[in-house]
């Protein structure tokens, strides 16, 4: 089983090989070029709700989502892989995903991209394309090892992600959801601190047992969340996690210590499921780099996974 994705990777010095046209038909090999379809995270729900930020927000930083009041906000549940039907009770499909639209007063925004796994298989762009294309040459008549036997013997955190995963939840509201990516905030007086997202579901995980996924069907997370929300909304803590010394900040493929102080920067309320159109989740974009002033990428991969795309927009807009 192959999992992964949602978030990026480092911002050492080491420059990427990688282009971006390169990354985005790694993920295809890795999983399938689907007309209309996202090349990651394809299959997933778009609901709506709102944001409102804690008075500790300002401790740390003076961006604009985390300084006002209550802002309207856009969410999308998903599945991974780049598979649109994918079964939700596979391993394959994990991790889920949670991406999120802050809509500010100013008709910008600001988007963050996480997934249910706190640390990401790798380090570095240039390894992640590796290890989708050791996944593209691994079918069931490859070889054994295969290529991506190969790989996981040589890359340990990649093993472990790919072995570690939580079982299926009982919902997409019942799992909390990292970003696995440092950014720089700005607080007073330019004050900086190096942060990495968590966001904890208020009433906590929940998981199927074994028994539950046999019987649950492979569209049970979309359906069940429509149900979740008719009986009442779903809120989340959304905290910052603070980097000290010694952390990797450009590494995603090191989770920080569960030590690390955690700042909580607001409530997530989700509210209603939205209409869900085709042409909503086409004209529906959340880019990690999309950024208001006073928040900064500290990751080179998602700088990278910044210029990868509008490439793979352009595809599935056609």
């Amino acid at each position: 089983m192959f999992l992964i994705l949602t978030a990026a990777t480092n911002a050492q010095t080491q420059s990427t090989q990688s282009s971006p046209r390169q990354m985005v038909d790694a993920l295809h090999s890795a999983f399938g070029k689907h007309p209309d379809a996202r090349a990651v995270h394809a299959k997933g729900l778009i609901l709506e709700g709102n944001f409102s930020p804690d008075p500790m927000a300002k401790s740390i930083t003076q961006a604009a989502p985390f300084i006002g009041k209550t802002i309207p906000v856009t969410f999308r549940f998903s599945d991974f892989t780049g598979i649109p039907d994918i079964p939700d009770t596979i391993g394959a499909s994990n991790p889920r995903g949670l991406a999120i639209k802050f809509h500010l007063p100013d008709n910008t925004s600001m988007d963050i991209v996480s997934h249910s796994f706190n640390g990401f298989p790798v380090s570095t762009t240039d390894e992640f394309r590796t290890f989708l294309l050791a996944i593209s040459k691994s079918g069931p008549q490859a070889a054994h090892p295969s290529p991506i036997e190969q790989f996981l013997g040589s890359h340990p955190i990649a093993k472990s992600f790919v072995t570690s995963q939580k079982p299926p939840s009982v919902s997409y509201a019942t799992l909390s959801y990292f970003g696995v990516n440092a950014f720089k905030f700005k607080g007073k007086n330019n004050a900086v601190t190096y942060i990495r997202y968590q966001f904890i579901p208020v009433n906590g995980e929940e998981f199927l047992s074994p028994e539950q996924v046999k019987n649950a069907g492979p569209d049970y997370l979309s359906k069940e969340i429509v149900k979740r929300i008719a009986d009442g909304p779903i809120a989340y803590k959304m905290y910052a996690q603070i980097s000290e010394a010694g952390d990797k900040i450009g590494d995603p493929g090191i989770a920080w210590p569960a030590s690390r102080k955690l700042v909580l920067l607001g409530i997530l309320t989700i509210n209603q499921v939205a209409d869900n159109t085709m042409a909503q989740d086409k004209a529906m974009i959340f880019n990690p780099g999309n950024l208001p002033v006073g928040i900064e990428i500290a990751d080179q991969m998602l700088k990278d996974r910044q210029q990868a795309y509008p490439i793979s927009v352009a595809e599935r807009r056609k």
